[in-house]
């Protein structure tokens, strides 16, 4: 049990209902509250500030929020409430207002498109500029074109179904992801599924349309017919992964080594996955800087299911 809070950020449109929905439901999971924000359009905001500047008594105190009266309504719908909901609308930018709540919360939910967003986007502004910048895990829930299952001819493994998919570059992801990931497994009762990259590629003839192979860590006790280059990704991801399983003794663990781009396979794997879980960049990059890792932009992007974006410690400078 936590004592952060989940936030889900919501604005009245059906893209960030999804978000509401997956967000209590992660509430209940982890025995923890449930915050429902709401950053106020800009009419909004300036009806605010025209009564502080002019002190007008007969003017109402504030401008009614009528997504605060839809979050009430569909709340109350739900089969169960996580303990201690709470609403709150905010000022501001989105990014800026939500980066400011996010400060000391398990995670922040939200949809992958806005009210305003075009429908030809994959992903709208907001949600890519919260993903960058909050100083807690992001997690986007996808729209419902992009929310599918597993398409004819994809390589995606069908044994993702359920599991939490987490994107691990043994030398450099840091710990911070893979602690997210696990304890999101554990809640759920699933297992943790590790999918890594390497860049040597094996024979052509094993490259083209092979899907990834799943190898339970006792698989790796002997040498196997693997291609060296992902026998030895396997047990850099082992080694990596022994303090989690220490952590997380019931939590089973299965883990993928795939050539080329890492991207496109957990991109696949999302398609029956119930979480992908991956760092927000490259560890080398500077804290505070605003760019997203090029794997979390392409996966934020082309996503079927709901995808975290875990920050490190460093970024809540």
């Amino acid at each position: 049990m936590s004592n952060a809070p989940v936030i889900a950020a919501v604005d009245g449109s059906e893209h960030s209902l999804k978000a509401l929905q997956w967000a209590r439901g992660a509430a209940l999971r982890h025995g923890t509250g449930l915050l429902v924000a709401h950053v106020l359009p800009d009419h909004a905001q300036l009806y605010a500030g025209r009564r502080a500047s002019l002190h007008d008594a007969s003017e109402p105190k504030e401008y009614p929020d009528p997504v605060h009266d839809w979050v009430r309504s569909m709340i109350g719908e739900g089969p169960a409430l996580p303990d201690g909901v709470r609403y709150e609308s905010l000022e501001g930018s989105v990014p800026e207002a939500l980066r400011v709540i996010g400060s000391g919360a398990l995670m922040l939910v939200m949809g992958s498109r806005g009210r305003g967003g075009f429908a030809s986007l994959l992903l709208g502004s907001s949600s890519r500029a919260v993903a960058s910048t909050a100083p807690c895990p992001v997690v986007v829930v996808p729209h419902a074109e992009r929310h599918a299952e597993r398409a004819p001819g994809t390589t995606a493994p069908q044994q993702s179904a359920g599991r939490v998919v987490l994107g691990l570059h043994a030398a450099e992801t840091p710990e911070d992801v893979l602690s997210f990931a696990f304890a999101e497994a554990a809640v759920r009762g699933t297992t943790v599924q590790v999918v890594s990259a390497y860049a040597v590629p094996p024979a052509p003839a094993l490259v083209i349309d092979r899907p990834f192979e799943v190898i339970p860590p006792e698989g790796l006790a002997d040498e196997g017919d693997g291609v060296p280059a992902e026998r030895e990704m396997l047990r850099s991801q082992t080694r990596r992964l022994e303090p989690l399983r220490a952590r997380y003794p019931d939590v089973p663990v299965e883990q993928a080594a795939v050539p080329g781009d890492p991207a496109g396979r957990l991109v696949d794997a999302s398609r029956s996955a119930a979480l992908v879980v991956v760092g927000r960049h490259h560890p080398r990059r500077t804290a505070m800087s605003l760019q997203i890792g090029s794997v979390a932009h392409a996966v934020l992007h082309h996503a079927h299911g709901p995808v975290a974006i875990v920050p490190t410690l460093e970024d809540d400078v």
